[in-house]
């Protein structure tokens, strides 16, 4: 039985960490099969350069520190913090949708490129990093940004 079904059945899972590896290749697809509650998942400062399964888009997550993203996000979801940092995923950060639930966004050191947009105003953020990245347009003003 390979690892990742093994860890999509531990129902009294709270977080897998897996970041801060050497990690390339692709996101198992069994990760979205969690049998519990969907525990907190860091996946941070790897290399991963795949698409991610966009069924991880139909669970939701609390913490998700992780090619399109964008699935992730959504007005109907309670996403928290998001941290897909130091990876080399790349997609269009204009027409993203964030959750008001969202307090921390931190997608440093990536090839996410477009816009900030203007959606970011009504998002209450505790932390927000885009820092080395393609975007590119104006800044969002006024609301809560």
């Amino acid at each position: 039985m390979e690892i990742e079904f093994v860890v999509a059945q531990l129902t009294n899972l709270a977080a897998i960490h897996l970041d801060r590896n050497m990690l390339t290749g692709i996101i198992p697809e069994s990760f979205r099969k969690f049998t519990g509650s969907v525990p907190d998942l860091y996946l941070s400062h790897n290399q991963l350069t795949r698409p991610v399964p966009k069924s991880l888009g139909n669970l939701d997550f609390t913490r998700l520190d992780l090619g399109d993203l964008s699935f992730i996000f959504g007005s109907n979801k309670t996403i928290q913090i998001v941290d897909f940092s130091r990876n080399m995923f790349e997609f269009d950060l204009s027409n993203v949708v964030f959750p008001v639930t969202l307090i921390s966004l931190d997608l440093n050191h990536n090839k996410d490129f477009g816009s900030l947009p203007a959606g970011l105003t009504a998002v209450n953020l505790q932390f927000f990093n885009v820092s080395y990245n393609r975007l590119c347009g104006p800044i969002p003003i006024s609301g809560k940004l």
